[in-house]
């Protein structure tokens, strides 16, 4: 058991018969009245995210999960095909439940894969809840136009693209081929590598 005031993001807990994990939280400590957490959660079967507040002493039941190193090898149609770093067993997994990090995510990439396994089932099958990527990653990029010498009336960036698509906006001086840093939390530019 955990607190609602101690949930972050990738834990996974079990509410109402179902499990959830955490995708988003914020705790809100409002002007008037006591403070509370809200937090935005995947059902790890159908993928719908709800939204839910708690009290931050509110008691939530914590699931253990497991975190299997991966490489993510190729996209297949909508799918993510993995292999496991110990067995060599490949899985694919949908675009749901790799979710919003499908965009970093570059061949030969090493991340982590959070599975459970249900109880309730009678097989040993493993049920895949999404995907852990480290917190920074570097990426080639592969379109950037030219910015102008100043250009820099509303802000000194200007938008690229990446080798695995994504696009995102960078200081002036980044230019096509260069290695740039992204933070896979917020999606934003660190710097060059």
């Amino acid at each position: 058991m955990i607190s609602a005031g101690d949930a972050r993001k990738g834990v996974v807990i079990g509410l109402e018969g179902k499990l959830y994990q955490i995708v988003d939280f914020q705790h809100v400590k409002p002007g008037k009245g006591g403070a509370f957490v809200r937090l935005k959660m995947k059902d790890a079967k159908s993928g719908a995210v709800i939204d839910r507040t708690f009290k931050p002493h509110d008691a939530l039941n914590q699931i253990q999960i497991d975190e299997r190193g991966f490489q993510y090898l190729y996209k297949d149609g909508e799918d993510f095909v993995f292999m496991d770093n110990e067995t060599y067993e490949q899985i694919s997994l949908s675009k749901s439940v790799v979710g919003n990090d499908g965009k970093y995510l570059k061949e030969g990439m090493q991340l982590k894969v959070l599975m459970f396994k249900d109880k309730e089932q009678k097989s040993d099958a493993q049920q895949y809840l999404g995907i852990e990527l480290p917190t920074f990653i570097e990426l080639k990029v592969t379109e950037s136009a030219t910015g102008l010498k100043g250009d820099t009336v509303s802000s000194a960036t200007k938008e690229v693209e990446v080798e695995t698509g994504f696009r995102l906006q960078v200081p002036l001086f980044i230019k096509q081929d260069d290695i740039i840093r992204i933070s896979t939390e917020t999606g934003d530019y660190v710097e060059r590598a």
